[in-house]
């Protein structure tokens, strides 16, 4: 499988993204994170030519993680900005949707480029809470101006529905790309989103493909266990509410023997069978050490048959799909809405 992909315009990405999310300040909910040990990581993934990295305003503190990394780089004397491609998002808070304006949506931007240390935005992910607050065409707009102005140099959505992205198309706004989540526990994408992308030129990224490391060996056989991360938190009510956690096992119990055959682990043939969907730019995996960078290696390093896709289509199609399109559920339903962090650029803002 390829390692890059692109764009219609030429812009060239890595089809395995270096997901940043678990850097976030937000994201442990026990331990603590080794910098540091994220940075060597850095360093070799784009050494291994995984040169896209994937973050966003609200991540508390990843921006400036990877504004370190682009001043290692810069040090070391033979440094391009087109080195390395950073993926982030434009998430104005909840709180602040009624009132947001070009004025508030320039200073995100410019906050975002001078915390990365980078000359401009090479893909910014436009993400808005409640649709039934008005102005999200209007920021979208707003984005576009500052592409023209040189700040940004790709526009992409994050989380958008099928219905919305269709409007953001109508009124012209190019948008390249659109963040999703998307894993064997999550199907919605697969109901309209990826249909309607793909004929409008627009690649899905997806995220949640490993459901914060639930698709794994080590939880092969196991009884429940509880959630370790705000993220697996978050996937653990997708698994409830679609595969259950005997579903779970059977599902591992599959994955584990296609995983032999080939020679790989559990999460390689999981992330390959999303990148092998249609429509599917890219997937997110998330990069907080240096332990998993041959993981990426391996997913790009075999094919995975007609056959097997076939065996794991088939084994999902017994299991439900959550109801609604991408991200809905999130957007009104009480236990959903419940994990997430809406006001996270609250006292910059």
């Amino acid at each position: 499988m390829e390692q890059k992909n692109r764009f219609s315009n030429g812009y060239e990405f890595n089809r395995i993204i270096n997901g940043c999310w678990q850097l976030s300040a937000e994201h442990c909910l026990q331990g603590s994170l080794d910098i540091d040990d994220a940075i060597y990581a850095f360093h070799q993934l784009k050494d291994k030519g995984f040169t896209t990295f994937d973050c966003a305003d609200i991540y508390t503190g990843v921006e400036e993680i990877l504004g370190r990394f682009v001043n290692e780089l810069k040090a070391s004397g033979n440094y391009q900005e087109e080195d390395i491609q950073i993926h982030t998002k434009f998430v104005p808070d909840r709180s602040i949707l009624p009132v947001i304006n070009s004025e508030y949506t320039e200073k995100i931007v410019d906050r975002s480029l001078k915390r990365m240390h980078r000359e401009a935005i090479d893909l910014i992910q436009f993400h808005w809470w409640d649709y039934d607050i008005p102005g999200y065409m209007d920021a979208a707009l707003d984005l576009v101006k500052l592409q023209k102005k040189g700040k940004i140099r790709n526009i992409g959505m994050c989380n958008m529905d099928t219905q919305r992205l269709k409007e953001f198309v109508e009124a012209g706004i190019p948008v390249v790309s659109n963040q999703a989540q998307y894993s064997m526990f999550d199907r919605r994408p697969e109901k309209t989103l990826l249909e309607y992308s793909r004929e409008h030129g627009i690649y899905t990224f997806c995220y949640g493909t490993l459901a914060g490391g639930f698709l794994d060996e080590r939880y092969l056989g196991k009884p429940y266990i509880a959630p370790e991360t705000r993220s697996q938190v978050k996937y653990m009510q997708i698994i409830e509410d679609t595969l259950t956690w005997d579903g779970l096992q059977e599902l591992l119990k599959l994955l584990h023997e296609i995983a032999q055959e080939d020679g790989v682990s559990i999460a390689n043939v999981a992330t390959q069978y999303i990148l092998r969907q249609e429509g599917v730019g890219a997937v997110m995996v998330g990069t907080r050490n240096s332990k998993h960078i041959d993981s990426n290696v391996k997913t790009l390093n075999f094919e995975l048959t007609e056959k097997q896709i076939e065996r794991i289509r088939a084994f999902l199609s017994s299991y439900p799909i959550l109801p609604g399109d991408c991200f809905g559920l999130e957007r009104t339903s009480p236990r959903y809405l419940g994990i997430l962090l809406m006001d996270l650029n609250k006292e910059e803002a």
